[in-house]
């Protein structure tokens, strides 16, 4: 089969390591042509171009700036991007015939893109939910639903509308998700709706002993603590606020917490840091893929933050690098994501809710109290049972065999 993958990731082989391209090489093992439509902002400065490899063909195209930029420009780059996939798709696969078409948000705006080439070549398509937008940005007053910003939430809550209208299939996270989507959408058949998790290669990320102190002594991370590690972005979703002043209530001597990443509200993090200046907690600016791959192996427990007012479910995908090194995870989120439960269900960590300090430093002492490797791995078996990107693939294929039926 010739399939279509639209993305707002920018990569440029599926060879890169990431949950995308994870996935895309798996289904390029089942002898399918993949087809990838990506983007590359104009703060790059490149025109765009094809790049052709063994078992993938990957179209950058040209799009405004959407990464770290502000939220006019986000938007109004967003809007954008459907009709300049379009155009790209129409220039450079105008002799492309695909079967299928598989899709994630963000963002919602790949409907016209889905519906011109389904309707182009009568092909079947599969949606990701990684992100239920715009519900999302109003649960943290980014957007409100009246006034004059509720003309943007209703453009939007329209778009997705449409974008789920036009799926085949919509492979949710979790059962939280699936559960979500079926009770604020009941136009959508419950059929078409399923689990399709998070999923990544497995790869073996185990160190020795002697490679771990390497680690630790290159970033000056203390050998004789336990450290506590984020990786991921720094913005109003995980609750900066909060996380502050978990970290200023910690007091154990056992601990200390490492936090990495970029992001909008990195600053606020800086300042708090620069004006108390606490002696167990160390920030990093966002590291390669590669390199922070490496220094979480060299920590005990990874973390994983949401603000306390989403209504949605999220579940971040940070928790499967987590999971691969083989350290138990310690959830501070909402309490409508299920990600928590799967947590603690799984034997491979600790939960509590993003609107109680004293909960957090709890679940620190508990940790610290714990067999850590025990529970990282417990946390390696259920990534090898569940999230791996050979049943994900399975999934998806068994999906797009019953579309066709």
């Amino acid at each position: 089969m010739n399939i279509l993958f639209l993305t707002l990731t920018n990569f440029n082989s599926i060879d890169e390591r990431g949950i995308y391209t994870d996935l895309l090489r798996e289904i390029a093992r089942k002898q399918n042509m993949v087809y990838v439509v990506s983007p590359v902002e104009r703060r790059m400065k490149e025109k765009t171009r094809l790049i052709k490899t063994e078992n993938a063909v990957i179209l950058k195209v040209k799009t405004g700036n959407i990464q770290k930029t502000n939220l006019i420009e986000k938007g109004i780059s967003t809007v954008l991007l459907e009709t300049q996939y379009i155009s790209a798709i129409k220039k450079y696969f105008a002799d492309v015939k695909f079967d299928f078409i598989l899709y994630a948000t963000p963002p919602i705006t790949f409907a016209k893109s889905v519906e011109f080439v389904k309707k182009r070549d009568n092909a079947k398509t599969y949606l990701m939910l990684k992100d239920i937008f715009p519900q999302n940005a109003v649960d943290i007053g980014m957007m409100k639903k009246s006034g004059l910003k509720g003309i943007l939430y209703r453009y939007f809550r329209k778009k997705e509308k449409r974008l789920y209208a036009i799926s085949d299939k919509i492979g949710c996270m979790s059962q939280a998700n699936v559960d979500y989507i079926l009770k604020h959408n009941p136009e959508v058949p419950k059929e078409k709706v399923e689990i399709c998790p998070n999923s990544i290669e497995m790869q073996d990320v185990s160190v020795s002993d002697e490679e771990r102190v390497g680690i630790r002594e290159k970033y000056s991370i203390p050998l004789d603590k336990k450290v506590f590690v984020y990786g991921g972005n720094l913005g109003k979703p995980q609750g900066i606020p909060h996380i502050i002043n978990c970290l200023r209530a910690q007091k154990s001597e056992r601990a200390y917490f490492l936090i990495i990443g970029d992001g909008t509200e990195y600053k606020k993090l800086e300042d708090y840091i620069n004006e108390e200046k606490p002696e167990n907690v160390r920030l990093m600016r966002k590291l390669s893929k590669e390199d922070y791959d490496k220094l979480v192996v060299g920590c005990d427990v990874g973390m994983i933050f949401l603000d306390h007012r989403f209504t949605i479910p999220n579940f971040p995908s940070r928790l499967l690098a987590y999971m691969q090194a083989g350290l138990p995870v310690l959830a501070c989120t909402d309490a409508n994501t299920d990600v928590g439960k799967v947590i603690e269900e799984g034997g491979f960590g600790f939960f509590c809710e993003s609107n109680d300090t004293d909960a957090f430093v709890h679940m620190v002492d508990k940790a610290l109290s714990s067999d850590l490797k025990g529970l990282g791995e417990n946390g390696k078996k259920y990534l090898e049972e569940n999230y791996t990107v050979a049943g994900q693939c399975e999934i998806i294929m068994r999906s797009i065999s019953e579309i066709t039926e």
